[in-house]
């Protein structure tokens, strides 16, 4: 695996939940700074040195509500 791709969705709470496709990994944070180093860290924990992607690709999704 080159690389890992990583759901990211605004918490209900506030703040970002991330899950990774393919793969058995959650993590979540107060902001995307702080999000960004959780996803790494669960990603060094996740994998072993010689199978651990060299790439984390963040899909980041919002949702806005609108009044007509």
């Amino acid at each position: 695996m080159t690389e890992v791709h990583f759901i990211v969705e605004q918490a209900p709470e506030g703040g970002y939940v991330a899950r990774a496709v393919g793969a058995d990994i959650f993590t979540e944070a107060d902001d995307l700074e702080s999000l960004h180093a959780q996803v790494r860290d669960a990603v060094h924990c996740h994998f072993e040195a010689a199978d651990r992607p060299s790439l984390i690709r963040l899909h980041i999704t919002r949702e806005e509500m609108l009044t007509v």
